[in-house]
């Protein structure tokens, strides 16, 4: 028998999952194939609307050798595992005359531990383990918590906190998971032969193709010990979210209550020297955090210097003691020790990392209102760690809507340690950049609007003539409108105000789970949502109800924000542009994904209106417009309301009569286009 095409592989994959096969997917999945054949590596920009996930699981699949999918967020690893996967393996299972098999794999914490559940949690004031069940009131919502999970235990197959609907709170989580430090190990665990995250690995060395988080991708290639098993190809999807999820794994935290936690797990299981030193180092850290100022330590303060390595020796003192004293009226005392003895190395490895000092590091105090303050480090740049721990030894795939920023992919590329495309040199990973477009017809379908005659947006203060813009868009648009905002408190105090003006429910982030407040806004056309960062990538609402998207200005990292500040210091002092490499990337990245919440099917229509004028006078806007989808681009704020207007009352007609979406989209298309009139005017 002949071995299939790739077209024909892609065919019946794509009529399996009911989608349309689109010319942009053909063309990524041809040059997947070619990549993962000859063992080089590839960046791909696949617009909304492309079909990218089969634009690399069927090459994948095709291949024959195991494949490592890494994520960034927990929709896409569901539609992957319960949907595309499933559906693609059995619609190629004909053709490839084999059935690959798939699985999940997650950290240790994202699974239930059967030890902690029914042995229960290590008590930190007094010796032994007490029952979180009796503990927790069987009438409050941690001891309803609780009980159900207890029940779920003896139902789920995977004991994935993801499969507990519906969820429960990170406090009722951590009475019955543990992390991969406290982890007593399948051997000496009494449920180890039982054990879900055991499992989870088991299943995930005997598939074909094992799809992972970027989390876990990061502690694989940082720890040095394997975490996935061993892979012949790598896909990193969301591609645009690895350098932070990544910096995230790699940054290290030290607190005072978690030093103290500390102090009170391994105190008993120690001798009193021993405890008393660590009880010592403990008082002088959190005596000095009490008047940590936020910022950055270019270098760190003496005092501090000194803090941290009683810290480190104090703790290097109980790990050492901690091997050797055993308690026999401690229950359970291989998890109290393992427990403990997790919370003391972790304090040992920060405190010894901001001793040691390094150069590629940021050290900085962070305060915050609730929980006082911390102290913090992370790398200057993960490049050189991505470079060295990714591109080595494997084909790598990274695909995202939002990899090409003005005009091309080396921004992103030398975030992740690569060289300008094309560039050929020894210890230089080589790899290609491609861009499939994407099936939408950008121009036909939205409004770049850019409020050039607002005043520039300052870093304090109200802005009266935004709110006054914003406030007469929505009412253009009749609602339809999802708010990205720049930070938090803009994004209240524009709920605030725009509530008392406007006769239209406004939802603010916040205010309820993530999930329903999308449900709310996905339901109703007069509804507005308001709110920040996880907004500006994590909604996706085709149709009529979101035609208009707003960013109040231009997503710069804050000025104090330390580790971005130190990222741009550091390439202008090695003769780069810091503010373009690190400031506009960033910009561009979020502006980027926030655009593409608007057109999300071949039927949407709309405007994403940009209130801050600086996207169309200063010398960058050029690169942030270059950024994002090909949108008709205006300033004229009197055409953008009429359009919006007309796009309202087409789909209001349409919600009214249950017209057939063509006719609807046909009328929206010339209010959309209509522009283009006064584009060739002004020309």
């Amino acid at each position: 028998m002949t071995k299939p095409s790739l077209p024909e592989l892609l065919h019946a994959a794509v009529a399996a999952v009911g989608g349309t096969e689109r010319p942009g997917q053909v063309t990524m999945a041809e040059t997947v194939a070619e990549a993962i054949d000859d063992g080089s590596h590839l960046l791909v920009q696949a617009g909304t609307g492309t079909g990218k996930s089969l634009g690399y699981l069927v090459p994948a699949l095709a291949h024959g050798e195991r494949v490592v999918v890494a994520t960034a967020t927990l929709a896409l690893q569901r539609q992957l595992v319960e949907r595309d996967l499933p559906r693609t393996v059995d619609a190629l299972h004909p053709l490839l005359r084999r059935r690959p098999a798939f699985a999940m794999l997650k950290g240790r914490s994202n699974y239930l531990c059967l030890h902690r559940l029914h042995e229960g949690v290590p008590q930190e004031e007094e010796e032994g383990l007490f029952d979180q069940f009796e503990a927790a009131a069987p009438t409050s919502k941690l001891g309803r918590d609780l009980l159900r999970m207890r029940d779920w235990a003896d139902e789920t197959e995977t004991g994935d906190r993801d499969d507990l609907t519906p969820g429960v709170s990170d406090r009722a989580w951590a009475q019955v998971s543990v992390s991969s430090r406290e982890c007593l190990g399948a051997s000496k665990c009494a449920y180890g032969q039982e054990c879900f995250a055991e499992a989870a690995r088991e299943r995930a060395k005997l598939s074909e193709v094992v799809v992972t988080n970027h989390a876990l991708l990061a502690i694989d290639a940082i720890e040095g010990a394997p975490v996935l098993p061993q892979h012949e190809v790598l896909i990193v999807d969301e591609a645009h979210e690895l350098v932070s999820r990544v910096t995230g794994v790699a940054t290290g935290e030290l607190t005072p209550g978690q030093v103290n936690r500390a102090v009170r797990r391994s105190a008993k299981l120690v001798n009193e020297k021993a405890a008393d030193q660590l009880q010592t180092a403990a008082e002088g850290f959190e005596r000095l955090m009490e008047l940590a100022l936020p910022g950055r330590l270019e270098e760190v303060p003496e005092d501090l210097g000194y803090a941290l390595m009683a810290l480190r020796d104090a703790a290097r003192t109980v790990i050492s003691a901690l091997g050797s004293t055993r308690d026999k009226s401690v229950q359970d005392e291989d998890a109290v020790r393992k427990q403990a003895l997790a919370a003391v190395e972790s304090i040992h490895d920060v405190a010894e990392r901001i001793t040691n000092g390094s150069e590629y590091d940021v050290v900085w105090y962070e305060r915050h209102d609730r929980f006082g303050a911390s102290l913090r480090v992370a790398p200057m740049s993960v490049s050189g760690l991505l470079r060295e721990k990714l591109f080595t030894e494997r084909s790598v795939v990274l695909t995202s809507a939002t990899l090409k920023l003005g005009g091309d992919f080396n921004g992103v590329g030398a975030s992740l340690g690569l060289a300008p495309e094309g560039t050929r040199a020894e210890d230089t990973p080589v790899w290609k950049g491609l861009d499939v477009g994407s099936p939408f017809d950008y121009r036909k379908q939205g409004i770049l609007y850019v409020a050039q005659h607002l005043a520039r947006p300052g870093r304090e203060g109200t802005r009266a003539d935004m709110l006054d813009e914003l406030a007469e868009l929505i009412e253009a648009a009749g609602g339809r409108t999802l708010g990205l905002f720049s930070s938090m408190r803009a994004a209240q105090s524009a709920a605030e105000e725009l509530r008392d003006r406007l006769d239209m429910p406004i939802l603010l982030q916040g205010e309820e789970t993530l999930g329903e407040l999308i449900k709310g806004f996905a339901a109703d056309a007069r509804t507005c949502l308001f709110g920040t960062l996880s907004l500006w990538q994590g909604v996706d609402v085709p149709g009529a109800n979101c035609q208009l998207v707003i960013m109040d200005k231009i997503p710069f990292p804050r000025p104090d924000d330390p580790l971005m500040s130190a990222r741009q210091k550091a390439v202008d002092e090695a003769g780069g542009n810091g503010f373009m490499a690190v400031a506009a990337t960033h910009a561009a990245l979020l502006m980027a994904q926030g655009a593409g919440r608007l057109v999300r099917a071949s039927g949407d229509r709309g405007v994403v209106a940009v209130l801050d004028p600086r996207l169309a006078t200063a010398r960058y806007g050029s690169y942030l417009r270059a950024s994002l989808p090909d949108f008709w681009y205006t300033t004229d704020r009197n055409q953008v309301r009429r359009s919006l207007a007309a796009i309202d009352a087409v789909a209001n007609a349409a919600e009214a009569t249950a017209t057939a979406p063509t006719a609807a989209e046909s009328a929206v298309e010339s209010a959309v286009a209509e522009p283009t009139v006064v584009e060739s005017a002004e020309a």
